[in-house]
């Protein structure tokens, strides 16, 4: 049975090339701020999801629904936060916009929109430890929701941190030779580092489509010159979250496999990954009808979400805005842009 492969990136090169996929963003910054919050929405009616939570320090929220031995069977809309444990107030905010809206888990005369979600940590990156996002930011990400995806330091990425560098909000899209659009929207945030320090270079662009990363390797001197991380140690507290979708007809089970094999695309573009200082979580989503892929048939689409991973990730990175405390990497090794 051939496996299939990936023939181009999609359209926008974003997770919502995957039909029925919006994506909303907010953000704070100053006045000791430098958070936000990032939602992934599947079609009204929901997506089958799954999830695999790996690291030593993970924030998370209705995760455990995504067990395929759970009776709910698709979500309304996956959370990406900032502002760590406090972060999960955020989500709050998108339950109430969708039970507004009327969509949810039926029950009675009323819905309950089940909404998993999961925080990195990037508590007083503004300057104030309690700037943290709410109910508030997590409807404004809501309303913002449509079919484009910026990236960099925007959303859960605002005050993202990666290796030292400057992290942020990375997306990457495949069409595969049997038809699936499988696509991956990441939010930067590692202990480990995304560039290989002997030489500068992004780990996860070798995995690019033609065409997709035009960079060069960086000059001996700026490679030299880069001292690596220099947060301190009390705030050396990480994660990278990620969701993965698909048009792929999937079970909660294949999710569940789904964002597993996605997890190998992010420690192949971040080193080291699943420390115990991180708490990377990936969800996977599948939007497609009609009977789920079995066996063999998934492998295609997992080795794709593996590579769109890699790929998002390293668009996070090259995407993320300079600043005082963690610079860019377009700052730091400018001879890699073509």
């Amino acid at each position: 049975m051939e496996i299939a492969t990936v023939v181009s990136a999609g359209k926008t090169n974003s997770l919502v090339d995957v039909p029925g996929i919006r994506v909303g963003q907010s953000q704070r910054r100053g006045d000791g701020w430098l958070s936000g919050v990032t939602v992934v929405l599947p079609p009204p009616d929901g997506a089958v999801g799954g999830v695999d939570v790996r690291g030593g320090g993970p924030g998370t929220r209705e995760t455990d629904l995504l067990d395929p031995r759970k009776l709910v069977e698709k979500v309304h809309a996956v959370v990406l936060t900032g502002g760590s444990a406090f972060g999960l107030a955020s989500i709050d905010g998108v339950v109430t916009s969708l039970a507004d809206a009327g969509i949810g888990f039926p029950i009675g005369d009323g819905v309950v929109p089940i909404v998993p979600g999961a925080v990195i940590f990037d508590l007083g990156r503004g300057g104030n430890f309690r700037a943290t996002p709410g109910p508030e930011l997590g409807a404004e990400a809501y309303g913002a929701a449509g079919s484009s995806v910026d990236t960099g330091s925007v959303g859960a990425g605002t005050g993202a941190v990666a290796g030292g560098l400057a992290g942020g909000v990375g997306t990457a899209s495949a069409v595969l030779s049997d038809g699936y659009t499988v696509a991956a929207l990441a939010v930067v945030n590692a202990a480990g580092s995304a560039i290989d320090p002997r030489t500068g270079v992004l780990y996860g662009a070798q995995f690019g489509v033609p065409g997709e990363f035009d960079l060069a390797a960086p000059t001996p001197d700026e490679v030299q010159r880069w001292a690596g991380p220099t947060e301190p140690g009390h705030l050396a507290f990480n994660t990278t979250l990620a969701v993965v979708a698909t048009d792929a007809p999937l079970s909660k089970a294949g999710c569940g496999g789904l964002a597993s094999a996605a997890h190998d695309g992010l420690a192949r573009a971040l080193r080291p990954a699943h420390m115990i200082t991180d708490g990377d979580t990936v969800f996977a989503l599948s939007t497609g009808d009609g009977a789920p892929l079995t066996g063999a048939d998934q492998r295609g689409v997992q080795a794709a979400a593996a590579d769109c991973l890699s790929r998002a990730i390293a668009h996070g990175v090259l995407a993320a805005s300079d600043r005082p405390d963690a610079r860019s990497y377009r700052a730091l090794f400018p001879s890699a842009i073509r």
